[in-house]
């Protein structure tokens, strides 16, 4: 399994930050804390709506804004966190997720603090335990119909096109197999 390097990702963004916006990271820092938005998903669509910054830059910023990325956290704290207790029982299947990843070349893994992105050359999919008893698989799918349990993404998340709501590891077979290594052939 190859890792991602957020770091460097994230340095290259920085330090482009002020040549693309206007205001270096720490500027956008300090108007994000004056904002009033308490969560991730609220600072981006203000910095969006706002300041006219690009999804990516405001993700940037949100990140940061709340010590969220990967580069405040190492991946085993935040793979340790994501898991811990209710959402434990969801580990299973996201470790056979993980398993599928893991065979496709040039995929890596990027955990965040509330999932873990998949990408290649970009994303392509994430997995996130999102409650006790259900992990949500997202996939980049652009152009393919929802049908069955691949339904689309819609507000739940804006970084992939598509969604597969998974209870159990056993849920896992050939056809969400298949719906990742087409999100991954497409990236």
């Amino acid at each position: 399994m190859r890792v991602a390097d957020p770091q460097a990702e994230m340095a290259v963004m920085i330090a482009n930050l002020k040549a693309k916006t206007g205001k270096a990271l720490d500027e956008w820092l300090a108007l994000a804390r004056t904002s009033g938005q308490a969560k991730h998903g609220g600072l981006v669509t203000w910095l969006k709506a706002e300041h006219g910054l690009g999804h990516g830059y405001a993700n940037l910023v949100a990140h940061k804004t709340f010590a969220s990325d990967a580069g405040s956290s190492n991946d085993a704290d935040l793979m340790e966190a994501m898991f811990a207790g209710p959402k434990a029982a969801m580990r299973p299947a996201y470790d056979r997720v993980a398993a599928i990843v893991s065979g496709l070349e040039g995929a890596q893994f990027a955990p965040k603090k509330g999932y873990v992105s998949f990408r290649r050359s970009k994303q392509f999919g994430l997995a996130q335990p999102s409650t006790k008893d259900r992990l949500d698989l997202g996939l980049n799918l652009k152009g393919v119909e929802p049908s069955g349990r691949l339904e689309a993404a819609g507000s739940w998340n804006a970084m992939v096109t598509h969604r597969v709501r998974i209870a159990s590891a056993d849920e896992i077979d050939a056809e969400v197999e298949g719906w990742i290594r087409q999100a991954w052939a497409a990236a």
